[in-house]
């Protein structure tokens, strides 16, 4: 009888391959974790061993890279460009995330008349009428040229009807007697 052959070692138990699943299966749990940067580091190592997971991994590694390019309050060159992230995160949806980056332009400026009429904008989106009235009204005091802005502004639809609003952006200028035609004083 013939001395039977070694059968040939299966794709799956080769080194490289086992290697690459171990890594795509790290990465993946990274992303799910939203550890991108580990997740990222996971998927390039897949993508060294030619296997059947570079095709995934390179999808997976893209959808990290979108999430680790995303900026963050550090990357913002401006205070505007800062406003403009926390207006997106607003029509988005992300109240609170908005919320954060309003706060974080006002504590490094507490005057700025575009981040408090955000806010202002925001407590509205919110039903939060009482503080986006006073907030509105705050924005107006340091730029009243914003009451302009705000009559078409479809954020504050729910106080088109309040007389309050429409006292705020449309003021008698023969009531305020301070000469300021409608402007509030400082």
């Amino acid at each position: 009888m013939a001395p039977k052959a070694n059968p040939k070692k299966s794709v799956a138990e080769d080194p490289r391959v086992t290697q690459a699943r171990q890594a795509f299966e790290t990465g993946v749990r990274a992303m799910q974790e939203h550890k991108f940067d580990k997740a990222r580091t996971s998927f390039e190592k897949v993508l060294e061993s030619p296997t059947e997971f570079a095709a995934s991994a390179r999808v997976y590694l893209a959808a990290c890279s979108r999430q680790t390019d995303r900026p963050t309050g550090q990357q913002f060159k401006t205070p505007e460009e800062h406003f403009d992230y926390a207006v997106s995160l607003m029509n988005d949806g992300d109240y609170i995330g908005a919320r954060e980056h309003l706060d974080k332009i006002l504590k490094q400026n507490p005057k700025s008349d575009f981040a408090i009429y955000g806010l202002a904008a925001l407590e509205c989106l919110t039903g939060k009428v009482e503080d986006s009235l006073k907030r509105l009204e705050e924005a107006l005091r340091i730029n009243p040229a914003m009451r302009f802005q705000a009559r078409n502004d479809s954020d504050f639809q729910n106080l088109a009807e309040d007389p309050r609003f429409t006292e705020l952006l449309y003021p008698d200028p023969d009531a305020m007697g301070d000469g300021t035609n409608g402007n509030f004083p400082s």
